[in-house]
């Protein structure tokens, strides 16, 4: 009996040792999926783009096919990758997360960029021109997935920079409760983006209740609105983001005056709040991303762009 008690015992302290590490891994994703926020946004920004001019029975499988993709670059491809480089190379982290810091710099500019001087996109025309309803839905699922990659690299490169020193394990599961938490949420709320304007105008058609018909019309009109404000909001995150990591990764390899600069700005503002010193900050960061990516476009558009794209056998667009 003694024996069956000690046992009983052990197992017990076994299960709080578990719950605890539950507690630590979920607590630590929480934290490295905020760092993460950023990415997270133009990730929830960028996708809606993919699946809009479909008819509304493919927009939910499109979502579905491209988060599935998203799960199988953070879980497969990134996350294995992440841990070899955390336990063989941390001294890359730091580049590595400027040189993503770079591609949402340059991606958030090239935004801007069209914004400004608005021009037709090559590729999409190209698509377009292919008449081909199935095709144009594999070539933009395929072109999501490839963005989600870039995207998903960023995260789980932002999320393993915040995990505080712990075993491999714990590393492995907190990455992969990230990459699943990261991936239902955005997935989930791009499903709801793109259905949002149909569940509008169901609510405005068929109700026998005044205002839930008012509120679907309001949906239906707003939800244009709605999705230039979400763009803006995403161009806007890459280049906070962007710049951020780089000023962070310019310190961490040892040239801290961007990050002093920024600091001293933002001092200014401390006697009016948390808040106003945030904002200053950001405001800085995503000047500075916005100056670097500008700076990048020519680059990335008449050298890395074609060599690329010989290498993969891409034709170029014009």
């Amino acid at each position: 009996m003694s024996g069956l008690l000690a046992l009983l015992d052990d197992v017990a302290a076994i299960a709080k040792v578990a719950a605890a590490s539950v507690d630590d891994i979920a607590g630590q994703a929480a934290k490295a999926g905020a760092k993460a926020a950023g990415a997270v946004i133009d990730d929830a920004a960028v996708t809606p783009k993919y699946v809009t001019g479909f008819a509304p029975a493919r927009e939910l499988p499109m979502v579905w096919q491209i988060a599935r993709g998203s799960i199988f670059n953070k879980l497969v491809i990134l996350l294995p990758a992440a841990l070899l480089l955390s336990s063989f190379a941390p001294w890359a982290i730091a580049p590595l997360l400027m040189l993503g810091g770079a591609y949402l710099c340059f991606e958030g500019a090239e935004k801007v960029h069209h914004w400004l001087w608005p021009h037709p996109d090559a590729h999409v025309a190209a698509d377009l021109d292919t008449g081909d309803p199935a095709h144009l839905e594999q070539e933009r699922v395929a072109g999501a997935i490839k963005t989600d990659f870039i995207l998903s690299a960023e995260i789980m490169t932002i999320a393993l920079a915040a995990i505080p020193e712990s075993g491999v394990w714990m590393e492995a599961a907190t990455l992969a409760l990230v990459a699943v938490g990261i991936t239902v949420a955005v997935y989930g709320s791009v499903a709801l983006i793109v259905k949002a304007d149909d569940v509008g105008l169901v609510m405005a058609r068929d109700s026998r209740i005044g205002p839930v018909r008012a509120a679907g019309r309001g949906i239906v009109q707003g939800m244009p609105g709605f999705l230039r404000l979400l763009t803006v909001v995403g161009t806007a995150a890459m280049l906070w983001v962007g710049g951020s990591i780089i000023v962070h990764g310019a310190a961490e390899l040892g040239w801290h005056g961007p990050e002093h600069a920024i600091e001293a700005v933002a001092h200014l503002v401390e006697d009016v709040g948390g808040f106003a010193v945030w904002l200053v900050k950001a405001v800085l960061n995503g000047v500075l991303g916005l100056v670097i990516g500008f700076a990048l476009i020519p680059l990335v558009t008449r050298v890395i762009g074609p060599v690329v794209a010989r290498l993969s056998g891409t034709p170029t667009a014009h």
